[in-house]
């Protein structure tokens, strides 16, 4: 009786395993600030766009808002630029347009277990541990793009790895 009880213990355990990033790839990475008030949904980006390296949206759990997010090589040198959309026009859209809906925009990094600093990773290659999106935080609180109010809680610029989406 006591060794299937344990057996069961043990059962429970391995499927209780926190989320291994190694073996997940970016494309369905999903990572959460350190409150559990944002989450960062990847999505494959498929063929539809060769000018984007990742697709995310970025999950607002409070007031259940979610986020369009999109990561492009950019600037000189080229790095990995991320923006953060709310209610974007379809379609062809003017730079005033786009300013207008943007949340947040900037550099995307990846970090591993040691700390180490590096471009996130393309869709197919294996998940970051934690992704940094410096000033996303005050981003949130200054943006007109989403309207007063809508944040309810603050984030932080850092996201830590949590789960791989099927």
């Amino acid at each position: 009786m006591r060794s299937g009880r344990l057996l069961s213990a043990l059962f429970g355990l391995a499927f209780a395993a926190p989320a291994i990033a190694a073996d997940c790839k970016q494309s369905h990475a999903i990572y959460g600030d350190r409150d559990g008030a944002y989450e960062l949904r990847f999505e494959p980006v498929g063929s539809a766009s060769a000018a984007t390296s990742n697709h995310f949206k970025v999950a607002v759990l409070k007031p259940g808002l979610l986020l369009d997010g999109v990561v492009m090589p950019a600037g000189e040198p080229e790095r990995a630029t991320g923006l953060i959309m709310h209610n974007c026009p379809e379609g062809d859209a003017t730079g005033e347009e786009l300013r207008a809906c943007t949340v947040w925009q900037g550099v995307v990094y990846a970090l591993d277990k040691a700390g180490a600093i590096s471009e996130i990773p393309q869709e197919s290659e294996t998940a970051a541990e934690q992704l940094l999106l410096p000033d996303f935080g005050p981003s949130l609180r200054a943006s007109t793009a989403w309207g007063k109010g809508k944040a309810e809680a603050d984030s932080w610029d850092a996201f830590t790895f949590k789960g791989c989406a099927a």
